[in-house]
């Protein structure tokens, strides 16, 4: 406690001398003054601030000795935490332990900085600590510049610098070092035995480039004499004349090195060549082709665009011809395939109200078969959607939506189009309703209504007949107006009543005729079925009128003794009856009869409008009355975790919904299929979910339905459907999810951005481990004359990913068919984090797919092309 005393008191008698004394001292006198900080108290010492005599102390010995002008244009401020020494004849000054330098755009931190005055220099260095290691060693920053050295010398004045053993960074990927510096004034600097590298590593980076000399223009290039490339502090005979490093922030264009190897089926290949085109800061094109040495080849331009806070894309093109195999051999293919991809996302920001996007993915049937090897995700596709959408509204009342969709199945190869497609809507509001309401609503204001608009034009095809001559003919056209009035009031307090009306009109371009006509061939059908188009418009009315009651029934029981407290029971009952008139009258039209001119008994009712494009009107009437019940099981046990409450919920049953219905309007076969559908979770991650149909009729021989029950022909009350019976079972389980539950604050990463090829590339080791498995087993049953058929699907798929250290990760993707009794689509991944380099060795042990690939490449993308590829895909012999 003295000590400390006695210390402050030193301290604070120090600075009154100073304050007061210091500004009259003469040039001749005391040549040094030191000026201890106390350590606990740590006070910065400014010049601007603290120190008011220095300023005019060294203008006033300056103004004696040297007439000319002060070099400084600005103030120099300099601060630090243990003490500062004057040396007022020399014009120096000395500071100790974090100490700081800021002259206009320099800065300059260390644990010793001397700063003379006289030559307008400042010189830094580190200093040993209590085990001998240098610590504090300068750390200097000069505008976008920066870097840290052993010794530093710097003329703020010239702006030249000398400095030994620097490490600084370039941009984002690229690291300096070297063991001497000269900074010139034009902030260019030379540089002498030193290495460029992409390893953040100070001392012993993993790789680098060595060179002896070397000229370095910031926010430009590197230019380098002989270098040769060092991996682990073991020289490579790997040399190159001299070095050429970009080190712009921005991008630049240049030509992009293709990959090289060998394809049995295809022969030699250069892949991923071309040229980068930075056509502007918001848009760039890559160039890049394949080509093999027995005539395949590939191009491949990919557009890029950016708008900061407007937009973003991606956009995509690609062509390949593909030759397989030899002529004349058995495996022998030529194909000519295509992909389109284009990805377009807006700010929403940008424009509030309204929003356009795109999600393009086009291709031909073997593009991914033949282009995209060693990909997962892309061999395991086979259905591609396209749209492309815009969304405006007014006021938030009124919206319009126009769409541009796209289909695509590569295994039954058929294509749909939907362009365009318009959908205008009113959102939901009350005609009958006061504008200033008071007291209860009656019932009349409770009714509500909608105005729905659709505009569709539909083009369905095979690819491989995708606008072939008279494709026009195939397109369906149609506008489709609805309109549902609704009213639900309460009734005795607890039963929901709803009353609705739909009324809908679809007007269509064109309309459909049959006739039979005299066969041209004798010896076959006397008469053959012709269908005509008819131009013109026609439209077709539609309504229907529902009305329904439900309510929510509760039951409990509680239980006395044991963990289980209470189990809940609720109960949606639900009850409907839905009337639709005939609109299979003559009167309307809507339906024709064409009779076969054979036997003039039987005829045929046909609709007169185009089949697929929206639902017809109903050739009957019908009043169908539904029921439906949906159930709803929780219990509640006691939970010692819990101090709030002392208990816990867990879902037995989250939603459990059987349904049927009665049709009032027909004659027989009355009841439709009893559907039963729910899900649940049945542990924590273990997600179930459950559907089936059954009938309540039984079917004859030939598998029809007849007017008998089940359970008066077979003595059951129901059959399993036609429709298939289907269980899955979905577990998910990860570190993270066990992380959250200690954690539930913790931020999610961020979302992978999307890939144009390479879905398997991405590796996430931030995640330890994650594991999902998958099981479903389906089951369907048909009855046709030869007998009944079963159709089962018992498959399990599952796929995860472990760090084996927090540098290996091994992924593993693969499953089982019971039916099969063999392995599905299986891959292995072993990915190795070498800091600056990684390595990825990929397996696919059976199947199309067959193959194994293995590659150790730079990270950095500025020396993307410094890796190493050997890989045997599924097109190669093994």
């Amino acid at each position: 406690m003295l000590t400390d005393l006695l210390t402050k008191v030193s301290c604070v008698f120090c600075w009154i001398v100073i304050l007061f004394f210091v500004p009259s001292i003469p040039g001749k006198g005391q040549d040094t003054l030191v000026l201890p900080v106390a350590v606990k108290d740590t006070v910065p010492i400014h010049k601007s601030t603290l120190l008011p005599g220095i300023d005019s102390l060294l203008k006033a010995d300056t103004a004696r000795k040297q007439p000319k002008k002060s070099a400084l244009k600005s103030k120099v401020d300099y601060l630090c935490t243990d003490s500062l020494r004057l040396d007022i004849r020399q014009k120096k000054v000395f500071l100790y332990k974090d100490a700081e330098i800021k002259y206009e755009d320099i800065n300059l931190k260390a644990d010793y900085v001397e700063i003379d005055f006289q030559k307008n220099e400042v010189f830094s260095h580190g200093l040993p600590d209590s085990t001998g290691k240098i610590v504090g060693v300068p750390e200097f920053t000069q505008g976008d510049q920066k870097f840290k050295s052993k010794i530093i010398r710097y003329n703020y004045n010239t702006k030249k610098g000398f400095i030994q053993s620097v490490f600084t960074k370039q941009d984002q990927d690229s690291y300096l070092h070297a063991e001497i510096v000269k900074k010139m004034e034009n902030d260019v600097s030379y540089m002498k035995n030193g290495s460029f590298t992409s390893c953040d590593l100070e001392e012993n980076p993993h790789y680098a480039f060595h060179f002896g000399k070397a000229k370095v223009i910031p926010g430009k290039r590197v230019i380098t004499g002989p270098a040769y490339m060092v991996i682990a502090q073991v020289p490579t005979p790997l040399m190159i004349p001299f070095g050429y490093f970009p080190s712009k922030a921005k991008r630049q264009s240049g030509i992009l090195i293709p990959t090289y190897g060998e394809s049995a089926n295809k022969g030699f290949f250069l892949q991923g060549g071309g040229y980068y085109w930075a056509m502007s800061k918001y848009t760039d094109l890559a160039l890049v082709g394949d080509i093999y040495s027995r005539g395949s080849w590939a191009v491949k331009p990919t557009l890029r665009y950016n708008y900061r806070y407007h937009y973003n894309g991606t956009f995509n093109f690609s062509y390949a011809k593909n030759i397989l195999g030899v002529p004349g051999s058995p495996d022998y293919d030529k194909s000519k395939d295509f992909r389109v991809f284009w990805i377009h996302n807006q700010d929403p920001k940008a424009r509030p109200r309204s929003n356009f996007s795109a999600n393009v993915n086009i291709s031909s049937t073997k593009f991914n078969k033949n282009n995209l090897s060693g990909s997962t995700q892309a061999y395991l596709s086979n259905q591609f959607n396209s749209s492309i959408n815009y969304s405006t509204n007014w006021n938030s009342k009124y919206y319009l939506n126009l769409n541009l969709n796209h289909s695509q199945n590569t295994l039954t190869k058929t294509i749909n189009f939907t362009l365009p497609q318009i959908a205008f809507s009113v959102n939901q509001f009350y005609p009958f309703r006061r504008q200033k309401s008071s007291g209860k609503l009656k019932w009349y204001e409770n009714i509500s209504m909608k105005y729905n608009l659709d505009a569709e034009n539909r083009y369905a095809t095979y690819d491989s007949l995708l606008f072939a001559p008279g494709w026009q003919k195939k397109l369906q056209n149609g506008v489709r107006h609805v309109v549902p009035i609704s009213a639900t009031i309460t009734v005795l307090k607890y039963v929901q009543w709803t009353n609705s009306i739909n009324l809908s009109d679809k007007m269509y371009l064109r309309s459909f005729r049959k006739r039979y006509v005299l066969a041209a061939d004798t010896a076959g059908a006397p008469y053959i079925l012709k269908t005509d188009t008819i131009p013109g418009f026609v439209n077709a009315f539609n309504a229907s009128a529902t009305s329904s009651i439900s309510t929510k029934l509760y039951g409990m029981y509680q239980f006395k003794r044991g963990p289980i407290m209470a189990i809940r029971h609720m109960m949606t009952p639900s009850v409907g009856i839905t009337y639709v008139p005939n609109f299979g009258d003559p009167a309307f039209g809507y339906w024709q009869y064409i009779q076969n001119d054979t036997n003039h008994v039987n005829p045929q009712k046909y609709s007169i409008f185009p089949e697929g494009m929206y639902d017809n009107p109903p050739s009957r009437k019908s009043g169908i009355v539904s029921f439906s019940l949906r159930n709803n099981l929780e219990m509640k046990v006691r939970n010692r975790k819990d101090t709030i409450t002392g208990t816990r919920k867990i879902m037995l049953i989250e939603d459990l919904v059987i349904g049927t219905a009665y049709d009032l309007a027909r004659d027989s076969l009355n009841w439709s299929n009893i559907g039963i559908r729910g899900n649940t979770t049945l542990f924590k991650n273990l997600r179930l979910t459950y559907s089936s149909s059954w009938d309540l009729y039984a079917r004859d021989a030939k598998g029809n339905r007849i007017n008998k029950t089940e359970w008066q022909v077979n003595h059951r009350l129901l059959r399993m459907d036609n429709s298939t019976w289907n269980v899955t079972l979905n577990y998910t389980l990860s570190s993270e999810t066990v992380k959250s539950k200690k954690n539930k604050d913790k931020t999610a990463p961020p979302a992978k951005q999307d890939l144009l090829e390479d879905y398997d590339d991405y590796v996430d080791f931030d995640i330890p481990w994650s594991f999902t498995i998958n099981y479903n087993f389906s089951y369907g049953t048909r009855a046709p004359v030869t007998g009944k058929v079963y159709s089962v699907t018992h498959t399990v798929g599952f796929n995860g990913q472990l760090n084996i250290t927090p540098k290996w990760k091994i992924s593993l993707n693969s499953g089982y068919d019971f039916i099969a009794k063999e392995l599905s689509y299986t891959r292995i991944d072993i990915t190795r984090d070498l800091h600056c380099w990684e390595m990825r060795f990929g397996w696919t042990p059976k199947g199309y797919q067959q193959s194994w690939d293995f590659s150790i490449n730079v990270k950095a993308s500025l020396l993307q092309d410094l890796k190493l590829n050997k890989k045997k895909d599924f097109r190669n012999a093994f």
